[in-house]
């Protein structure tokens, strides 16, 4: 955690202060927004929450003290600074001193560029500043063969001695005609991803370009409020107003096939997103072995089989009858196996009897077989409550608790 802010409400000072870290944690987002909401602040577009003090290992955002600021770009340009190197922060802080910044806008404009200027705040290895000042002029793309014929000493010397570097308490910078980025336009926020997700949504008006200016990115799972106020940010009201590209590189193979997830609503997929950020990861390689048998259509059922994944019985990485009856003699427990008599067993066969009387499938993960009371469309298409009413009731209607 980089920084926490003392936050309160300039037009209203007897409703207190609130202190906020910074980035805040996905799981504290709503409840940070309610403590601001009970201040009358906080608003999604809006620069209406004053700042009282900042702490943490950036001080010169203490350039922010007695401004009003954004709760959500706050968080942004909290996110994007704790990504950075030691290096790329005093660059930042340098260069937010030299050009005399203390707007959201401008400082979240910095992090996209700050980069390539140069901050010395060791003058002691030469050798070094000349090599980082050749990386920065570059854009940070060098070969190792060009660096080991660069004289470091050299180009040092030449920054220090043909250029006027501007002394900061974060060092000097010599800016080498960096000219502040405009990615960020005060409205939606360039792509950036902070935090491992399961689904990365683009938003875009249905009449807009490919512009990514115009694009509202979102990173699933995360909570509802917080995708209502980014639609908000944008102008949308509504996702009705959108059209979905969506990239799932880390959902299960078979859910990425399994639906058409551009044209689901994205608060489905929040959803989906949230049941299965809490499978650990073996059982989200189950979940893609259910999904493969029981073809969900939609992310809803997606989330069904998330949270029935117990009604499934599942052994991975067998992919033949034979592999199937072994591992039901040898490894279900079931048996008192005798190595002995391995010889004499017929893994096939067996195999394919429990395969006839589970009425399973082999997918790409192993086998899996569905042991509900349900079948597995009345499973996926109630709600959770009613399927444990359901199943209760058809347990009980085959002589349960007799």
């Amino acid at each position: 955690m980089r920084i926490k802010a003392t936050l309160y409400n300039a037009k209203h000072l007897e409703y207190g202060l609130v202190t906020i870290p910074f980035p805040i944690p996905r799981d504290q987002y709503d409840d940070t927004i309610k403590m601001l909401e009970a201040l009358d602040i906080g608003d999604p577009r809006a620069r209406d929450c004053t700042v009282e003090d900042i702490e943490g290992s950036v001080p010169s955002l203490k350039c922010l003290e007695g401004r009003k600021i954004n709760v959500d770009e706050l968080d942004y340009l909290a996110k994007r600074l704790d990504s950075f190197t030691d290096g790329e922060l005093s660059q930042f802080q340098g260069m937010a001193v030299k050009m005399g910044l203390n707007d959201m806008t401008d400082l979240t404009n910095l992090t996209f560029c700050c980069q390539e200027a140069t901050v010395i705040t060791d003058f002691s290895d030469l050798e070094q500043i000349g090599r980082d000042h050749y990386m920065n002029l570059h854009g940070g793309c060098v070969s190792m063969e060009e660096l080991e014929q660069l004289d470091g000493v050299e180009t040092a010397l030449l920054l220090i001695s043909e250029n006027e570097g501007t002394v900061t308490p974060y060092g000097v910078v010599y800016d080498n005609g960096m000219q502040l980025s405009q990615a960020y336009q005060g409205r939606n926020f360039p792509a950036y991803l902070y935090e491992d997700s399961l689904l990365t949504v683009t938003l875009r008006p249905i009449h807009a370009d490919t512009n990514d200016s115009q694009a509202v990115w979102l990173y699933l799972p995360t909570s509802e409020h917080q995708i209502e106020r980014m639609l908000r940010r944008d102008g949308m009201e509504s996702e009705d107003f959108a059209r979905l590209d969506v990239q799932g590189d880390n959902l299960p193979a078979a859910i990425q096939t399994a639906c058409a997830l551009e044209k689901e609503s994205i608060f489905d997929l929040n959803a989906m997103c949230i049941a299965i950020s809490k499978l650990a990861q073996a059982e989200r390689f189950k979940l893609d072995a259910a999904v493969a048998l029981a073809k969900p259509k939609s992310p809803a059922e997606v989330c069904c089989l998330a949270e029935n994944l117990e009604l499934f019985d599942f052994v991975p990485h067998v992919h033949t009858p034979e592999e199937y009856g072994r591992y039901m003699i040898q490894g279900s427990g079931h048996f008192d196996y005798g190595s002995d008599l391995d010889e004499f067993y017929d893994h096939e066969k067996y195999g394919r009897r429990c395969m006839e009387r589970k009425q399973g499938m082999f997918t790409e993960q192993g086998y899996i077989s569905y042991q509900g009371a349900l079948s597995l469309e009345d499973l996926m298409r109630a709600e959770p409550t009613e399927q444990s009413q359901r199943e209760q009731e058809v347990y009980m209607g085959m002589g349960g608790l007799t």
